[in-house]
Formats: C-alpha cells, sequence, structure tokens
C-alpha cells in the first residue's frame, strides 16, 4: 500500500487497519522481516490519525469560539446610549 493511499483513509478505517496490524503482529505468525514492515506502517496510520485528530481539535475549538463570540454578542444587547 502506498503512502498516498493512508491518507485517504478515514480516522475509523485508519483504526481498523491499525487493530488489524497489531492482530497480526500479536500471533506472531509472520515473519521478522513483515512485522518490520507491518510496524513501519502501523507508524504511518498512527500519523495519519494524528494530523486527522489535530484537524478535527482546531474545528471544534473555531466552533467553540463563534458560539462563544455569537452568545456574548446577544448578551450585550443594543447599545442604549
Amino acid at each position: 500500500m502506498a503512502e498516498l493511499e493512508y491518507n485517504k483513509f478515514t480516522f475509523e478505517q485508519a483504526m481498523a487497519e491499525l487493530e488489524k496490524i497489531v492482530t497480526d503482529v500479536e500471533q506472531g505468525k509472520i515473519s521478522l522481516e513483515d512485522s518490520i514492515e507491518k510496524y513501519e506502517k502501523g507508524m504511518k496510520l498512527i500519523q495519519h490519525c494524528r494530523v486527522i485528530l489535530e484537524q478535527a481539535e482546531k474545528r471544534i475549538e473555531t466552533i467553540s469560539n463563534q458560539n462563544q463570540a455569537t452568545r456574548e454578542s446577544s448578551e450585550e444587547g443594543p447599545d442604549d446610549s
């Protein structure tokens, strides 16, 4: 699987692939070389998941900030000076 293909995975797909890799390695039925390759794939998937989570966190912060700004502006109301 090419590295670029990992970037197309959703978070859930990447996690499922990681679980499969862990299962394969834990079973001990693969060679050392295959274990190393799977470890490398797993690390790329973990990095991809981290990027997705960071993007989600930024979106949530943006939404929260917009909601806070909207709430504050509605609490101030019109200026009656």
